[in-house]
């Protein structure tokens, strides 16, 4: 099993992902949230500057973020940095659009978007629609050796609905989801397997990679010490600003309703009132706001976050590669990087 590490796209998170190389990680996956944090090519540049044997991922690239042209030039550069070592990995938008309070793109323009920078990656000439009209596009000198479009950038869609899934198995070389809890990864990966066959494709040929946050306990600790909602405390009331905006469709155990209420009530009094999103989703992912950390509890962090002891983790990270999944990546908050330590050591013991 290959073993990621996910970072928001800071400018000093190539000494993270240069530290990940040098404990074995697989990959280094990097978010396009353009509100959030600094620019994910920015950031994907510098790692590949500092590393020269670790996978480089987007985790992911929305399309609306930037048009066809500039992410497969974007792309193409990057694998001149890193040639071989670049994964596309593209979805419809969560963060990087509710940002902005936009709901995901249409899986119909996200299909259009992904026909136009394939084929500009394969060095070939394609029809684009831009301002109303058809142009002809393609890239003008690659053998002048600025860009790199000969070794291939696989691509891997973050897909979450049956729909989304369907997508993915007619075109991507790899799936990615993000989970807290076993059971439901391993239903989701069932469902995609069904689909690969439907369509005559072998579910072993979809690389699968599922994304998570979480802390590894030591002996005694609780799941809602200060270290533990630090660390995996971001990934829980994402799932409350999911569920609030209706965004997430999720079966959580029924103590947790109480919280959702509590968060939604909370969320009546952000502003300013015509654009809520921008009080609720600061720091979406990379921290908890002060208000937020009263929603923390144990059992909450314990049932969306991969918080546990390094045995608990292990096995259920075993659990997940016997279920067919080729990749787990952790994400890691902002400030507390050196948590990549203890995932490592779990990784070893998988």
């Amino acid at each position: 099993m290959d073993f990621g590490v996910a970072l928001a796209s800071n400018v000093d998170a190539w000494k993270t992902v240069q530290r990940a190389e040098q404990l074995g990680f697989s990959h280094a996956w990097f978010y396009d949230s353009q509100m959030l944090a600094p620019d994910i090519l920015v950031a994907m540049a510098l790692a590949a500057d500092k590393t020269s044997k670790i996978k480089l991922g987007m985790g992911v690239l929305v399309p609306t973020n930037r048009i066809a042209p500039a992410a497969a030039n974007g792309l193409a550069t990057l694998n001149q940095l890193a040639p071989g070592r670049i994964v596309f990995g593209v979805g419809t938008g969560f963060t990087a659009r509710n940002t902005m309070g936009l709901g995901p793109m249409r899986l119909s323009a996200m299909r259009e978007y992904l026909r136009v920078v394939t084929a500009l990656l394969a060095g070939e000439t394609v029809d684009w629609e831009c301002e109303g009209a058809r142009h002809k596009i393609r890239f003008l000198n690659p053998e002048a050796g600025m860009i790199n479009i000969k070794d291939r950038i696989p691509l891997h869609l973050s897909a979450f609905a049956p729909k989304a899934r369907k997508l993915t198995v007619e075109i991507a070389d790899g799936w990615i989801t993000f989970t807290s809890a076993v059971a439901r990864a391993l239903h989701e990966s069932d469902q995609l397997s069904t689909s690969c066959r439907d369509a005559g494709r072998k579910p072993e040929s979809l690389y699968r990679t599922v994304f998570a946050l979480g802390c590894v306990l030591a002996t005694g600790e609780s799941s809602a010490s200060p270290r533990a909602k630090a660390q995996a405390g971001p990934l829980s009331v994402v799932f409350l600003h999911g569920l609030v905006e209706a965004t997430l469709a999720l079966n959580l155990p029924p103590e947790i309703g109480p919280i959702v209420e509590a968060y939604r009530k909370q969320h009546a009094t952000y502003q300013p009132a015509d654009a809520r999103y921008l009080q609720m989703h600061k720091m979406h992912l990379i921290g908890v706001r002060p208000e937020e950390e009263k929603f923390l509890t144990p059992e909450f962090i314990a049932a969306t976050t991969f918080t546990a002891t390094a045995f608990e983790l292990r096995d259920r990270i075993r659990a997940l590669r016997d279920g067919g999944f080729n990749q787990f990546v952790i994400q890691l908050v902002p400030g507390h990087e050196s948590a990549l330590e203890d995932w490592a050591r779990v990784f070893d013991s998988v």
